[in-house]
């Protein structure tokens, strides 16, 4: 296979698998390309979740038409749900433009801070799934507006390589009140506005080099594996979340990061 397709092909495979796990797929995607030569300009890595966001669609397709049509009859419930899910993705939006140059010019570049972040994010995760936690909100369609607004402020440290936004925002649901479940779905669906956003926003940023800098065939491949892995991980997530937990999650991280700065340390 030629060099110039597999390496999308690959870093699309990774987006698919880790984006809706609360790992980092950017922290992923980053120290693969640092590691093994696989590295793609940094507007790469945000414009091929756009094939994550197509999964989420895909998979919640029904659900998501639900809501349109119950939104357009006037039902309260659907605009509150879509307001909540809207007021989540306000901070991580209002902070990511405003230091967007900081972070893919300076974190993305980081691996130190990324391969700690991976740590800290796997301590953390298996510290508060052990926590004898009782959940009060098991429905994410009646989730109050100030617990949303707390999952925004946590999707918000996502903006560093590293933490996760998922893992970030399953986190403040679990310690502010939520189910596992529920905090699992509930990513999914914040996912779409901010995920939207930054592709958008990356897009036109860097709308001459994937025009005529030969990028537009390696996002294709790799928004294509995206979404293909990305489906099947949508698919069977919260089942696996509901019997088993984030557990095995934490323990990825904490995996990944520690073999990351060993091999940055002494090789």
């Amino acid at each position: 296979m030629d060099q110039g397709i597999f390496v999308p092909l690959v870093l699309g495979i990774i987006e698919g698998l880790t984006e809706f796990l609360p790992v980092s797929s950017t922290g992923h995607l980053l120290l693969t390309g640092y590691f093994f030569d696989m590295k793609q300009p940094a507007t790469f890595v945000v414009l091929i979740q756009l094939g994550a966001i197509l999964a989420i669609i895909t998979i919640y397709f029904s659900k998501l038409l639900s809501l349109l049509l119950a939104a357009l009859r006037g039902e309260k419930g659907a605009w509150l749900f879509a307001l909540n899910v809207v007021l989540a993705s306000v901070p991580a939006a209002i902070m990511g433009v405003l230091a967007y140059d900081f972070i893919q010019g300076v974190l993305y570049e980081s691996v130190q801070t990324i391969s700690i972040m991976l740590i800290v994010g796997g301590i953390i995760l298996l510290i508060v799934d052990r926590l004898p936690l009782k959940p009060k909100y098991t429905d994410i369609y009646t989730y109050p507006w100030h617990l949303c607004l707390i999952i925004g402020l946590f999707q918000m440290l996502a903006l560093v390589p590293g933490v996760s936004r998922s893992g970030a925002t399953i986190v403040g649901s679990l310690l502010f009140g939520t189910d596992k479940r529920s905090a699992a779905e509930f990513t999914f669906f914040i996912a779409l506005p901010i995920m939207t956003g930054a592709f958008t926003f990356d897009f036109y940023q860097n709308r001459e080099l994937i025009m005529n800098g030969g990028l537009g065939l390696d996002i294709v491949i790799g928004f294509t594996a995206a979404f293909i892995v990305g489906t099947l991980v949508v698919r069977y997530l919260l089942a696996f979340v509901t019997k088993h937990g984030f557990a095995f999650f934490g323990w990825w991280r904490i995996v990944v990061g520690s073999a990351s700065l060993l091999a940055l340390w002494y090789f």
